[in-house]
């Protein structure tokens, strides 16, 4: 039997010592340390669009986990293999039976208000993230208690063991906030997550909205020396070819999620004051994806959702939307994702005959215009592939009878379109599949986890008891080989329901210029914390 995790205790000391360097495309890692990091200067980081909150505590809107980290810090960090390290906490102990999590915290630190950091922060946190985080019933569904056994241990008690918790509480999955600006009041709502008060290395100035943040660094921060920087400048940038010329004249230091035209990625990497860093998505793995909502009497018959699958074709999308990056798949997993992917699922060729087939079958014939069906398409709006993509679906639809209208708009507003007010036919969107199925890819399909008002939840409204049973199993199950299995048998079942459909895994990338170090240490990249960010020239 191969265990997903060793119950053994894990020590380990604050270090102060060089961190790991980037990956640069084609490059080996590590390509600079920062040994000899010096300090003053402000870094700007680019994001492609204004995120809705700036603290991931019951949000984990695209952008937020690149801004989050930066104030607010989990109990764990991980190395590019996943491999915790420490961070909130210093040491960690697993008992024999996997039930008992137990952690011992970093002493003498302080919030940015000056109030000591303690366990009754991190035991508050940790049950505020299962009541009301997207992913949080999924993540600490086993959790039956939180126990606090000094100032500077807790322990998670456990109904049922969960392999994949010890790898769930990085800074932008598991965030710790301060117990006593959260107490008595709903956290997801919480005036504090637009204004964070954190143990991070920098400390929040200002929110410009439509414009910047503005941190600065935390002279209090328990890893002395850092942060190196005097200052961090996070813009929103929605328009991409503003982006790209932001990233080429040198006004942006450290822009992710591959954020120029894909078609000039080639011509970024020859420019001599940039890098173009692949690592740092260890943590995500996202996959771009097609989803109905099922409330629709229309996409309530299969063979409706079997007639899209069969008319999107996957490889014009990666071919000529996305020029070539990122690999087409078949279900609901990454390739990225390498021990939990299925590479021999069904696919449904593109057909445009069978896709007619269907939508006669399906009572849908057309109109004496030629349409069959009159939907709105939306698109999430956080990348140029995205808005590609929607037009090339339209088209392709198109030529099936089904009448699409695309529909653009902010990400607040598509957020809230989709997954409050319910007001939407079918996306095209991304989502990370994370570190684990169990809590980057169960949250979208089990049926437990439909909650209207709750962000990047079970937003299609899909409910097979099937698919639930073999979440909950793999969701508790330690051995490796059954777990896979119960995870390959889902992804077949969804292959066949298709409530949505995978298109393709994320390659995506972070552009820098050479002026920094330090941005990308760990399986997080950019949606670090930047504590190591310098500046070099």
């Amino acid at each position: 039997m191969t265990l997903l995790f060793q119950p053994t205790r894990r020590r380990f000391l604050a270090t102060t010592g060089a961190a790991v360097g980037a990956l640069t495309l084609g490059a080996g890692r590590p390509a600079r340390a920062v040994t000899a990091a010096q300090h003053g200067g402000t870094a700007t980081l680019l994001i492609s669009s204004q995120p809705p909150v700036i603290t991931t505590i019951a949000h984990t809107a695209f952008n937020s986990v690149y801004v989050s980290p930066k104030t607010t810090e989990g109990l764990l960090d991980y190395d590019f293999d996943l491999t915790p390290r420490p961070a909130l906490a210093t040491e960690w102990d697993i008992s024999s039976d996997g039930l008992e999590y137990t952690f011992t915290l970093r002493p003498g630190v302080k919030w940015h208000d000056g109030a000591p950091f303690t366990a009754e922060d991190a035991a508050f946190s940790i049950a505020a993230v299962k009541e009301v985080h997207p992913r949080g019933r999924n993540t600490f569904a086993n959790l039956a208690d939180v126990q606090v056994l000094d100032p500077l241990t807790v322990r998670l008690r456990l109904a049922k063991p969960a392999p994949y918790l010890l790898t769930a509480l990085a800074a932008s999955e598991t965030p710790i906030v301060p117990k006593h600006l959260y107490e008595g009041s709903n956290p997801a709502e919480n005036p504090v997550n637009n204004a964070p008060v954190g143990t991070g290395p920098f400390k929040f100035k200002e929110w410009v909205r439509g414009s910047h943040i503005v941190y600065e660094r935390n002279p209090d921060y328990w890893n002395a020396p850092k942060p190196y920087l005097d200052r961090l400048v996070v813009r929103f940038v929605p328009d991409i070819s503003a982006r790209s010329i932001a990233i080429e004249t040198g006004e942006i230091d450290i822009a992710p999620s591959t954020p120029v035209p894909l078609n000039e990625l080639e011509r970024f990497a020859t420019l001599p004051h940039l890098e173009i860093v692949k690592d740092g998505y260890q943590y995500a793995n996202g996959i771009s994806r097609v989803d109905f909502n099922l409330e629709k009497p229309y996409f309530q018959d299969v063979r409706v959702r079997r007639a899209f699958a069969h008319v999107i074709d996957r490889n014009v999308i990666r071919d000529v939307v996305q020029y070539g990056v990122g690999e087409t798949i078949n279900g609901p997993i990454s390739k990225n994702l390498t021990r939990w992917y299925v590479p021999d699922l069904p696919t449904y060729a593109n057909d445009p005959a069978e896709a007619e087939r269907l939508l006669d079958a399906a009572g849908l014939p057309r109109d004496p215009d030629g349409v069959r069906l009159r939907i709105t398409h939306d698109y999430v709006p956080s990348g140029e592939s995205y808005k590609r993509g929607a037009e090339y679906i339209r088209q392709a639809l198109a030529a099936v009878g089904v009448e699409a209208t695309v529909r653009s708009q902010d990400f607040a507003t598509y957020t809230k379109r989709k997954y409050t007010d319910r007001d939407f036919d079918f996306t095209f969107n991304g989502m990370s599949n994370l570190f684990d199925p169990t809590v980057g890819v169960q949250r979208l399909y089990w049926s437990k986890n439909f909650k209207p008002g709750v962000p990047f939840s079970n937003g299609m409204r899909y409910s097979n008891s099937r698919v639930d049973e073999l979440l909950e199993t793999a969701a508790v199950t330690v051995d490796y080989d059954a777990r896979y299995e119960l995870f390959a048998e889902f992804q077949r079942i969804l292959v066949e329901d298709v409530p949505d459909f995978g298109v393709t895994s994320s390659s995506d990338l972070t552009i820098v210029n050479r002026r920094v170090a330090g941005h990308t240490t760990g399986a997080a990249g950019a949606a670090g914390s930047f504590a190591d960010l310098n500046i070099v020239a």
